[in-house]
């Protein structure tokens, strides 16, 4: 396979390196730094990439390069503490600096190299390489690092001491670019079309002749998985959309016909807004109400896996920052954000096998998969929207009362949004909804005053969904979306905007 296995040594920036990898149309895959020798093997990497982290490598029960890696005597790339763990086991010396080298930084080539189209570039340390190990020669130095970056030319090892993979470092995704097809030796296969085919593959493997249930939310990744699913088993798949009560405006009506027209599945659609909006009674807690959703979702598929000749299987739009956030427990090492419903809200006694056909991949991806499958643009690039539905934008308790209210501010913003040209394939916002916050706050309307909610607007722009930026958007027409909230929708005061990027915030409130 043509892969790289990059190694997690709890950097912030490990999902940016794999992001950034996949830009070069190379597979690659994320393994904690101890994770097991045949687990990383197993994707026959052509060279490892050494990840960046909070640690020094005296430190006890610091992380540090397993020995079977340096065995395999494939070409090595350490970032930062990648680039310490690697001069630390080959002999070399890591000492602490005497200044913190954080932020910006001028790199200065200290002979020809792909380094040379570096200038500028990203630092984050507070040890320095002293003394290279044997075999390595500096290839470039910065104001507080002698040895910036390093090399073995004959073993094709190097380190830098910077993050090439974060935007701050200029042109450094063509250093990751050049390491992987040109040293490494990979070649850049990894395309939506041989996506496709990788996937189909793998489903036709587990899922056999067996029947099998798609979860669909209306969201991308659910359609784009569940197309994937049945373009490997066509009729064997079976589509359930419920109708939670926490949807967007129309979006039950929107999403059958898309399911109908759109690749022909068989769609089942069932209403239960009543049981979820039930079970979410008196909940407030974040963690509890998405587990509640999750677990009232498993319930109603095994009652319909009865109905169609019980299906072991479960297809879910699952996709890596899911993974990520959520800190499945064989990926990485990361702290736990938010459990998120499909990966770990979801009840230990279900009766399903999981298909998760995007598990592995970025926002972008998916939508790339979506584009090569044939897929309307209208459902390939409809607005993200999360599995527990309504339930994390409706802050404190889910009533159907504060439901409809968000529903009804939400569709304004949409609207609004897309007549001006924000939205869809290309526009400059990635993702735009409405928050209703449990704050109430004093108004004057007609002369009388008020007593109402508060609703946040939050609109981003991203590559990838790991990292994001608040939307810089016009303040006429925030006024307007403002406007028309406060007018038009019972219950509601006052709207403000969110300007807090991610991270360090989130991109859903919850």
């Amino acid at each position: 396979m043509n892969s790289i296995a990059i190694l997690d040594f709890g950097s912030q920036y490990a999902q940016i390196i794999a992001r950034r990898v996949r830009e070069a149309q190379v597979y690659c895959e994320l393994f904690p730094w101890d994770a097991p020798q045949e687990k990383i093997l197993s994707i026959r990497p052509q060279g490892f990439i050494l990840s960046g982290g909070p640690k020094s490598v005296y430190e006890e029960n610091a992380p540090y390069i397993q020995k079977f890696i340096l065995e395999t005597g494939l070409p090595i790339l350490g970032i930062c503490y990648g680039m310490q763990a690697l001069t630390h086991a080959l002999g070399g010396e890591v000492s602490p600096s005497t200044e913190r080298e954080y932020g910006s930084a001028i790199l200065e080539p200290l002979m020809p190299s792909m380094l040379s189209a570096l200038s500028q570039v990203w630092m984050s340390h507070g040890d320095r390489i002293t003394r290279m190990p044997d075999g390595f020669i500096a290839l470039a130095k910065s104001g507080n690092s002698p040895f910036a970056a390093i090399g073995d030319m004959q073993r094709k090892y190097f380190g830098v001491q910077f993050h090439p993979e974060v935007h701050h470092t200029p042109k450094g995704v063509e250093l990751l670019k050049h390491f992987a097809l040109d040293i490494c030796g990979v070649k850049p296969e990894w395309t939506p079309l041989s996506i496709v085919d990788e996937s189909v593959r793998r489903i036709k493997e587990q899922v056999g002749n067996q029947r099998v249930l798609a979860a669909v939310s209306g969201g991308v990744d659910s359609t784009v998985a569940a197309a994937l699913v049945h373009k490997a088993v066509g009729d064997q798949l079976v589509c359930v959309f419920v109708d939670t009560g926490l949807l967007r405006a129309n979006e039950g009506e929107q999403v059958a016909s898309a399911f109908r027209k759109g690749f022909g599945a068989e769609l089942i659609t069932v209403e239960a807004s009543a049981d979820f909006l039930g079970a979410l009674k008196g909940v407030t807690e974040p963690e509890k109400k998405r587990k509640i959703v999750g677990e009232k979702f498993i319930r109603i598929f095994e009652r319909q896996a009865a109905q169609v000749g019980q299906p072991k299987f479960l297809v879910q739009g699952t996709i890596y920052p899911d993974v990520v956030e959520s800190s499945a427990p064989d990926r990485n090492k990361a702290e736990k954000i938010k459990t998120h419903h499909n990966v770990g809200g979801l009840p230990e006694d279900m009766e399903f096998e999981l298909v998760e056909p995007l598990r592995y991949l970025f926002k972008d991806e998916v939508r790339l998969v979506g584009e090569a499958l044939g897929l309307s643009e209208s459902l390939v690039w409809r607005q993200p929207f999360p599995g527990p539905g309504l339930t994390v934008r409706c802050l404190g308790e889910c009533t159907p009362q504060r439901v409809s209210r968000l529903r009804a501010a939400d569709q304004i913003l949409l609207d609004e949004l897309s007549k001006a040209g924000f939205l869809g394939k290309g526009a400059q916002t990635s993702q735009a909804f409405m928050v209703l916050l449990p704050v109430r706050s004093v108004g004057v309307m007609g002369d009388l005053r008020t007593y109402q909610e508060a609703a946040a607007i939050r609109a981003v722009t991203t590559e990838d969904f790991m990292t994001a930026d608040w939307a810089r958007l016009p303040h006429e027409l925030l006024a307007k979306i403002s406007n028309r909230i406060v007018n038009e929708v019972d219950g509601i005061n006052r709207v403000v905007y969110d300007i807090t990027s991610k991270p360090p915030a989130t991109i859903e409130w919850e």
